[in-house]
């Protein structure tokens, strides 16, 4: 039991340290390590709208290997030169324990129900029209996709996206009053429109919920 409990405590812990990394990351917390994570997934995304994933994948692991052995063989001629026993030069990441907990996978696949049941039950309220204000707005964001799909294709969707998750945080924190300010009037200009829209539905299908 004590065991179960460690287990489930260190796999908190990670997943802890994972969303605490992945948080640092964006907000440029650490400007070097940021540059070099937003650098590394905008070439690979390049990278895939160029060529296929297997030539990517294949790319990547051939220059991790070259950096790798080349890096080992390097270790090994000094060692023999200098007549040294420092043992291999990567022992404390072969020595670190990867392995993943039945506890982790429990917990994700947990997290992993959790927004499933979520979508389920709201792609059944905006399909089958619970509020007809919702399935509108669904159908005009469906409309809006299908002009994007006919522009860009998924890579470059996901390249564009790469771009804004690493971007606008950055820009938030420079711009931050100006775009609340922006952000606030938006909203409620919004919410006067669909509510005025709401207002001249007939009162039958304002608020349609199923019983």
């Amino acid at each position: 039991m004590a065991d179960s409990s460690l287990s489930s405590n260190n796999s908190s812990s990670s997943l802890r340290d994972l969303t605490h990394t992945a948080s640092q990351l964006v907000h440029w917390r650490e400007p070097k390590k940021s540059a070099a994570a937003f650098g590394l997934s905008l070439l690979v995304l390049l990278s895939l709208a160029t060529l296929s994933v297997i030539s990517v994948v294949s790319y990547l692991l051939l220059a991790c290997l070259c950096v790798t052995i080349t890096f080992r063989v390097y270790k090994s001629v000094i060692q023999a030169v200098q007549k040294s026993d420092e043992g291999h030069p990567f022992r404390s990441l072969l020595e670190r324990d990867i392995s993943v907990s039945s506890e982790s996978v429990r917990q994700l696949a947990d997290q992993f129900l959790i927004h499933l049941n979520w979508f389920s039950n709201q792609t059944r309220r905006l399909l089958l029209v619970e509020d007809l204000v919702d399935s509108l707005k669904l159908a005009a964001v469906t409309w809006v996709m299908t002009y994007v799909g006919a522009v860009f294709n998924g890579v470059t969707i996901l390249i564009l996206a790469d771009i804004i998750f690493f971007t606008t945080p950055l820009i938030y924190q420079k711009k931050k009053a100006q775009i609340d300010r922006h952000v606030e009037a938006v909203r409620l200009k919004l919410e006067e429109t669909l509510q005025s829209l709401q207002d001249k539905l007939p009162g039958t299908v304002k608020k349609t919920k199923v019983e």
